[in-house]
């Protein structure tokens, strides 16, 4: 399994609306993608948000970092949304629940 760490701060002029119907498109986009699991969205009280997006191969997950609609939201992002983001890909090593499942 892939996990993508999505870490980001918005711009004091950042438009919500906007980024909320930008969002929606393209979890609409992402989750009909070949090898998606799921996303999970979160929001620190010091206004980091943090989204964390797993897919089933690293295959899948550049499939989706090269989506043309995607790629053109990035570009949307980085000039009207975001003052700084991180994205980190990780490989799973472990993976444990409780209760066992």
């Amino acid at each position: 399994m892939i996990v993508v760490i999505f870490r980001s701060r918005l711009r004091e002029d950042a438009n919500l609306a906007e980024l909320s119907v930008l969002y929606e498109r393209l979890y609409a986009l992402v989750s009909a993608m070949p090898g998606f699991i799921r996303v999970k969205d979160f929001q620190a009280s010091d206004g980091e948000a943090v989204s964390i997006a797993e897919f089933d191969t690293l295959e899948h997950m550049t499939a989706w970092r090269e989506h043309p609609e995607h790629k053109a939201a990035q570009e949307r992002g980085r000039q009207e949304f975001f003052k700084e983001y991180t994205i980190q890909v990780c490989t799973m090593v472990r993976d444990s629940h409780f209760p066992p499942q």
